[in-house]
C-alpha cells in the first residue's frame, strides 16, 4: 500500500518484501499444520498401543511372577527313609 501512496522505488521494494514475507509465513503455517496433524495421529496410535501393551503385561504377569509353590504337597522323588 505504501508503494501506491509514495510512488518511489524504495516503497515498491518494501511492499514486495512485505508480500513475500506474508506468503512465506502462510506456507510455514500450512506446513506446520500438516506436521501437527501427523503428530496428533501418532499420539492417538501411541495411546491405543499403550492400552494394548498394558493388557498384555497384565496377562503375562502371572506367568512371569508365579506364586511360590508349597513344597509339602509335592510327592518326594527318590529314596527316602520311610518309603519302604
Amino acid at each position: 500500500m505504501a508503494a501506491t501512496v509514495l510512488r518511489s522505488e524504495k516503497a515498491v521494494q518494501m511492499s514486495l518484501y512485505l508480500v513475500r514475507a506474508f506468503v512465506q509465513m502462510r506456507e510455514q503455517i500450512s506446513s506446520n499444520l500438516g506436521v501437527l496433524k501427523r503428530l496428533a495421529e501418532i499420539d492417538k496410535k501411541l495411546l491405543e498401543h499403550d492400552v494394548v501393551l498394558r493388557e498384555v503385561v497384565e496377562r503375562l504377569s502371572p506367568l512371569l511372577n508365579p506364586e511360590p509353590e508349597d513344597d509339602s504337597k509335592k510327592p518326594k522323588i527318590g529314596y527316602h527313609r520311610g518309603n519302604r
